[in-house]
């Protein structure tokens, strides 16, 4: 811990006395205010709920004395701008009133086994944590394809979509935990031979709508597509399969060698490589085109480059990413686990809106140091419902922190988003982020001992001397041992990046090792971006709009309710410059200056920079949408994604509004109103109305585009 942590002293910005806009306040009073269960109101104020969390955290530290100096320090951070993830901030010191929840937002199911005992059984623990408040991330391709033969049931299985329909179903009817819906992702490869009926299966109406969906393209793939080549479409072979069928392993017209996740009942090569047989052989392109027109249609599915999330895994040695959390910002091996938290970046904006306009750079480092040790604390009161989970936590101590406020932030330093100077900013706070995150946990460490995975001994494989040669020019043979603090610093490629800028940190964490494994990660943050952070813009993000209306969820209602909101950035402006500012006003004197931009000004190309100069310093990965108009061409959208996979992206995911298919949770009143929906009455006639009406139906009011979703998605009234 920096010796400048222990004089901590409130900072005073001009954005810190913003009053919260009602729709903020109202969020956090359904999610994250602690109640009792008659409604009694626990948290009176903002502030409660901060040192209701500061409390818990703190008490884990070992004496008396550490645990008031920390509480002290932990309610300045939060006070500052770190905001711990919902499920920290909604559970922690709730124990007594919400005894079986968790603090941890991101989970990934174990390994789902290509049987129906392991199917059935993933079920259960899915239900188990999603009841916990945790999200959930699973990979479906490990199940045989559609149409092959199971030679103990005799008969042909239905393929991966249809037990998809199961845990999507389970997930409608498990409620999860501090007043939210269960959030699940699911993955694919995009080399099973049903990966076209995983991109299609959206299409159909309310079907996987507990789900959000994404391919693992594969390297292999991407290149497959650069050259117009063919692509291989194949499954895993069993021993069984291979001497029945008498199949020739060496045959590249019916075999291809592949990674897999699992190689327990196939057949794998020196180097980790598991025999699949070939369903189908098709054109790279016809694949990809059929990829791009779903999501430029649906927004679906996300796109995983899991080639270079493992790649650049910090746990490279152990593990094998395959799966997610539901948003995609923390790729995790089975039952693996993560918990989250975000820092305001507006909180550290001096003189905003000025040509003296700065960013506090001391403070921010100060506030990173201290959340850093904050979110350690986390792991000691995970509330975990399985074993396996808790299990992957207390041993690799991963967690994410990330921020939010960007896009509002580079506003108030009058930088447009996108822009050169965005781009700079964007890689160095997210570098200081991460700098002092690396050293606070060499710090942790020495003071409170390294994750456990840092003194286990592992052997060196023909797998592991495959993906690091490094080893074996350093010395290093199969078979034998080396402990996981030097495979993490030395041969992690994200800590050799950090090695470039402090090359005496990283040989100190290959001595000492490191408090956590993971650090970073930077997540969407809606609703904590809403509520707590007053609507700065959401993680990464540039804001949506200034002024929107925003779909939530609430308890006993029908349809979702649109609620009005106003960009933080645009709240602080009219408290601080032009209380008549509007956004879109003919008006001069209510105009806004140039440089406040939104989403949909960005254009592709400069959300895929902004990602690239926060992916090099972030360990884990980023969620983030490049949201684009609705009438944007085709084929500059498809090379949205070429360009991602160029810049090394981990992954990549696009918004197109298209009311055909859906809505979002953020829409713009221009948008709702130029869109026309028609409801067919139970007399045959067709009532037609914008998407911003107010309409009434079964005793409620909704707005047009709400109702219409509700009853073509099939979640009307069953909330």
């Amino acid at each position: 811990m920096t010796k400048s942590t222990a004089h901590l002293k409130a900072v005073s910005t001009t954005v810190t006395e913003i009053p919260f806009q009602p729709a903020s306040l109202d969020i956090w009073d359904k999610k994250y205010r602690l109640k009792t269960k008659s409604g009694e109101v626990i948290d009176h104020a903002i502030d409660d709920t901060y040192q209701r969390v500061a409390r818990a955290l703190a008490d884990v530290e070992e004496s008396p004395e550490k645990r008031e100096e920390w509480f002290e320090k932990f309610v300045w951070a939060l006070r500052q701008g770190a905001i711990p993830a919902g499920r920290i901030t909604s559970n922690a010191g709730a124990l007594a009133y919400k005894p079986a929840t968790s603090t941890i937002n991101c989970t990934v199911s174990g390994i789902v086994r290509d049987s129906m005992d392991d199917i059935l059984s993933k079920v259960h623990e899915a239900g188990l944590t999603l009841k916990a408040g945790c999200g959930i991330g699973y990979e479906f391709s490990t199940l045989r394809p559609k149409g092959a033969f199971v030679a103990g049931a005799g008969a042909y299985t239905s393929g991966p979509l249809s037990f998809m329909d199961i845990f999507d179903k389970m997930c409608f009817t498990v409620s999860s935990a501090g007043g939210r819906r269960g959030a699940q992702m699911a993955t694919f490869d995009v080399g099973h031979p049903d990966v076209a009926d995983f991109i299609r299966a959206k299409r159909e109406d309310g079907r996987l709508r507990q789900f959000n969906l994404s391919l693992l393209v594969t390297r292999d793939f991407m290149e497959a597509v650069k050259a117009d080549a063919d692509w291989q479409l194949a499954f895993p072979l069993s021993a069984k399969e291979v001497e029945s069928d008498q199949l020739d392993l060496s045959d590249g017209s019916t075999i291809v060698w592949r990674e897999w996740p699992t190689s327990e009942g196939y057949i794998a090569n020196d180097e980790g490589l598991v025999a699949c047989r070939i369903y189908k052989t098709i054109r790279a392109r016809r694949l990809w085109d059929m990829i791009m027109a779903s999501t430029y249609d649906y927004a679906e599915p996300g796109f995983i480059l899991i080639d270079q999330y493992n790649e650049m895994n910090n746990n490279w040695f152990c593990e094998n990413v395959r799966a997610t959390n539901p948003c995609g910002e923390q790729g995790l091996p089975p039952y693996g686990s993560c918990l989250l938290g975000s820092i305001n970046l507006t909180k550290f904006v001096v003189e905003p809106f000025t040509d003296k306009a700065h960013f506090d750079w001391d403070t921010f480092r100060e506030a990173v140091a201290v959340f850093t040790r904050m979110l350690d604390n986390v792991v000691e009161i995970n509330g975990l419902p399985l074993e396996q989970q808790r299990q992957e936590i207390t041993t690799k101590r991963r967690h994410g922190m990330g921020y939010l406020g960007l896009g509002s932030t580079l506003t108030m330093l009058r930088m447009k988003y996108g822009a050169q100077d965005s781009v700079e900013f964007t890689e160095r706070v997210t570098r200081e982020m991460a700098m002092v995150g690396w050293r606070t946990g060499l710090d942790l460490a020495k003071e409170k001992g390294p994750a456990p995975i840092m003194e286990q001994e592992f052997t060196i494989t023909g797998d592991m001397l495959r993906k690091r040669p490094e080893l074996k020019r350093d010395g290093f043979k199969l078979g034998q041992k080396v402990k996981g603090k030097v495979l993490h610093a030395r041969y992690s490629r994200y800590m050799q990046r950090v090695a470039e800028v402090d090359p005496e940190l990283v040989n100190a964490l290959a001595e000492t090792g490191c408090r956590f494994t993971h650090h970073s990660s930077i997540a969407p943050t809606g609703t904590i971006s809403l509520s707590l952070a007053n609507n700065a813009s959401n993680g990464i993000e540039p804001s949506f709009a200034h002024h929107y209306a925003r779909n939530v969820i609430r308890e006993g209602k029908k349809s979702k309710e649109k609620v009005d909101v106003f960009s933080f950035e645009l709240l602080a402006y009219r408290e601080l410059v032009n209380a008549a500012a509007m956004p879109y006003s003919d008006k001069a004197e209510e105009q806004l200056p140039e440089y406040f931009i939104a989403a949909d000004e960005v254009s592709p190309k400069q959300h895929v920079d902004i990602q690239a100069a926060a992916q090099k310093w972030i360990d884990s990965s980023i969620s983030k949408t490049a949201n684009v108009p609705t009438d944007f061409p085709y084929e500059e959208f498809k090379d949205i994604y070429l360009y991602a996979y160029e810049q090394d992206l981990k992954g990549c995911t696009t918004f197109r509004f298209n009311p055909e298919a859906f809505q979002g949770v953020l829409v713009k009143d221009s948008d709702l109103e130029n869109t026309t929906y028609r409801f067919e009455l139970e007399g045959g006639e067709i009532l037609e109305v914008k998407g911003n009406e107010e309409i009434e139906y079964d005793g409620e009011m909704h707005t047009a585009a709400n109702l219409f979703d509700a009853l073509k998605e099939g979640y009307y009234g069953k909330w």
